[in-house]
């Protein structure tokens, strides 16, 4: 008679769903591919809600509660503040879940400790990531009507000093796009390589047990 053996499974680490912003999807693909983290299960919301942050919140709920639903238990919320007002936050404490602080992505991936620093010299600064230099036209020109009325650049950005594209990745067409966008805008340009920053370590925080 032919013997048996029990099969052991080896422990799987849990599961954890993270809740993210639609702008942040290919950087968090992108970390999860380097550095290995199988155990995310991505689900974004999309980024045309930064346009109207008082839907972030209930979104953001009614993603948690979706979750749940399927029997996750650790969930993560990739969003900043995004212009909320303090009512992610208030989301996030009663539904006992964490969310990568910051106030806003820029501050995030230039890395919060670095951006509060520098707050005085970047309090004139009109800011860009690789998916905002990507999508100028749809989330910056177009909602603001400037490419029928050019002669709205001096209102809306009047008070600026410079644009600063905050670099996730080294390549040169959206270092191209991020200057012609400052130009466009009339403002002074300056580039600033930051990586993932905190993204990166928050995604690889332990996870729940």
């Amino acid at each position: 008679m032919a013997e048996t053996q029990d099969k052991i499974e080896k422990p799987r680490t849990p599961l954890t769903r993270v809740i993210a912003c639609g702008a942040l999807a290919h950087e968090i693909l992108d970390i999860c591919k380097q550095d290995n983290l199988q155990h995310i299960d991505l689900i974004c919301l999309p980024a045309q809600l930064h346009l109207y942050p008082d839907q972030i919140p209930d979104r953001v709920r009614e993603a948690i509660h979706t979750a749940r639903s399927e029997g996750i238990s650790d969930i993560y919320i990739a969003y900043a503040d995004c212009g909320t007002g303090g009512l992610l936050d208030k989301v996030c404490k009663e539904e006992n879940v964490e969310r990568i602080l910051g106030p806003h992505c820029y501050s995030f991936f230039m890395g919060n400790d670095a951006f509060e620093a520098e707050s005085d010299d970047l309090m004139l600064a009109f800011f860009l990531t690789d998916f905002l230099t990507r999508h100028f036209e749809n989330f910056v020109i177009k909602p603001l009507a400037l490419d029928r009325h050019p002669e709205l650049i001096s209102d809306y950005f009047g008070n600026y000093e410079k644009l600063v594209y905050m670099a996730q990745i080294n390549d040169p067409e959206l270092d191209e796009k991020a200057q012609w966008a400052a130009d466009f805008l009339g403002l002074t340009y300056e580039r600033r390589f930051t990586g993932y920053g905190d993204l990166s370590k928050s995604l690889n925080r332990p996870t729940s047990k």
